[in-house]
């Protein structure tokens, strides 16, 4: 199957590879353009994504929020050089009702829409084994369930728009615990434990979790190198924190979380750094 992909970046980068595996026709675009030719031995690269849309069946945007996703999609000229016919899955994390409206310019020209946001990080998409929330058309995802399966788990969670709802869930759920296997840690540090052992004794038991394993691991080791980026997971939260507003919804562990991870990014040049380091943050600000 030919298949574009725009945004091969820290994750992009990753998925693509496990496309060419499965045998696919790859044609790229990044915006930088020296991170799409580090992959010129296993796709097409390109200098515009008009360009690599040309003829393609799938189109997978990998983008970083929603404003660069509409830009591409609307103001470069993406969906107009998309053939009818066409499937565009979304697979960054933007805001549901972006996503719906794009939907609805490119059905205009008879192309189809997904959004597929995923969880799993830089391992994740390296393993090709992505959680990927999967919202639209059971039909549409029937056509695209090949390809998507290529790079991890895709699941039909519903109408369009609720894959990038359930990516928000899931980014709250992170965050949060994020911040609880921080603070725990920090506790435990006061009161003379040593992080890596405590982290081991709570293995197992009702504490236990992806991020205690994961990021735990990382604050124990204090490698804050990005599998996911902390300015990523603001705009994650503040993407969910939107939404629950316009639902009525007050969620004060969400805003918790945002204030932290907004002065983790703000306040002490944390954007770049993994979002456990959330971990790095409780330390700075009490030395501050």
């Amino acid at each position: 199957m030919r298949v574009a992909f725009l945004g091969t970046g820290l994750m992009g980068a990753p998925m693509v590879r496990n496309l060419a595996a499965a045998g696919h026709d790859l044609h790229i675009w990044n915006r930088s353009p020296d991170k799409a030719e580090q992959l010129d031995d296993i796709a097409t690269v390109h200098q515009t994504p008009a360009d690599a849309v040309a003829e393609a069946d799938i189109v997978i945007t990998m983008l970083y929020d929603g404003p660069v996703t509409t830009t591409v999609l609307v103001d470069d000229g993406v969906i107009d050089a998309v053939s009818p016919g066409s499937l565009i899955i979304d697979m960054g994390s933007v805001e549901p009702d972006r996503d719906r409206k794009l939907a609805g310019i490119a059905a205009a020209r008879g192309v189809r829409f997904l959004d597929a946001p995923v969880s799993g990080g830089v391992a994740g998409a390296e393993a090709a084994t992505l959680t990927i929330f999967v919202g639209g058309e059971a039909a549409d995802m029937k056509r695209a369930r090949p390809v998507l399966q290529s790079m991890g788990r895709p699941n039909l969670i519903g109408p369009l728009g609720a894959g990038q709802s359930a990516k928000l869930a899931n980014q709250l759920i992170v965050a949060i615990t994020i911040g609880a296997v921080a603070e725990a840690f920090k506790l435990g540090e006061s009161a003379g434990c040593d992080p890596a052992i405590l982290r081991t004794a709570l293995r197992g038991g009702f504490a236990d979790s992806r991020i205690l394993e994961l990021h735990g691991e990382r604050m124990v080791k204090r490698d804050f190198a990005p599998g996911g980026r902390s300015r990523s997971q603001l705009k994650d939260i503040h993407n969910a924190l939107a939404v629950a507003g316009e639902a009525g919804l007050k969620l004060p562990l969400a805003d918790a979380a945002e204030a932290g991870f907004r002065s983790l990014v703000e306040d002490f040049d944390g954007g770049d750094l993994d979002h456990s380091a959330y971990y790095l943050w409780l330390e700075k600000r009490g030395s501050a």
